[in-house]
């Protein structure tokens, strides 16, 4: 099985507010692939951050794709208005669904609604099966690596056995990691067959982004290579 390139995705949870747009552009300045966008409602997960509105002005600024990835209660309530806000990229929870064949209605709606890929998220706790009947279905598997709702948390190495997992079965798509990720645990995710690894805080705090990235993506291609 060709796996997809591996893709580093810069999590703008990380980035100053304040200077959002120059943020994006210096992350694609840096050699970023896709801008990773958190939305929480303070529902799904005890957070607030973004919205439709916010997600429009990145997507004015910014050249690469939007991985969105929605922490909300209701996501098919807002497909609309994150597709038309330029998500490339949108990611819904599986736990915000009691059913498979509700899982696919939220997939259905986010394909009417014209988003270009769609993904499915599971949290540390909940068992990779509970996709297994998606795997058709979405484009991308996102393995969450801490608890959604803040960053700079610690990597669950735990979870890797779920991306080994999702491989196993022959899944082709995007499986995405998200939390934790730096310079030592990155390599474990791309090994395990990860190819869109999301990095906050690791890469914004970063003496030199541009240096940072060009590391994280020698390390994960060499440990894909050597899983091999």
């Amino acid at each position: 099985m060709v796996l997809p390139p591996i893709r580093i995705a810069p999590s703008l949870l990380s980035c100053d507010f304040a200077r959002i747009g120059a943020e994006v552009e210096r992350v694609e300045g840096a050699g970023g692939d896709w801008h990773h966008v958190d939305v929480m409602d303070g529902h799904f997960v005890p957070n607030l951050t973004i919205g439709p509105p916010v997600v429009r002005k990145i997507h004015a600024v910014a050249k690469h794709p939007l991985d969105v990835h929605l922490m909300i209660t209701d996501p098919s309530e807002y497909a609309r208005p994150f597709a038309r806000a330029g998500a490339h990229v949108l990611t819904f929870h599986v736990e915000t669904c009691p059913t498979t064949d509700r899982a696919r209605e939220v997939v259905h709606v986010f394909r009417e609604e014209g988003v270009p890929e769609v993904g499915v998220a599971l949290n540390p706790d909940t068992p990779v099966e509970r996709v297994a009947a998606l795997l058709d279905d979405v484009d991308l598997v996102l393995v969450m690596s801490v608890f959604p709702g803040f960053g700079g948390q610690e990597f669950m190495p735990e979870v890797l056995p779920k991306t080994r997992w999702l491989r196993e079965q022959g899944y082709a798509g995007h499986v995405e990691m998200d939390g934790g990720l730096n310079e030592a645990t990155l390599p474990l995710c791309a090994a395990a067959g990860a190819d869109v690894l999301v990095s906050g805080s690791a890469l914004f705090r970063a003496p030199d982004m541009r240096a940072a990235i060009a590391s994280f993506r020698r390390a994960a291609e060499k440990a894909r290579e050597e899983a091999r």
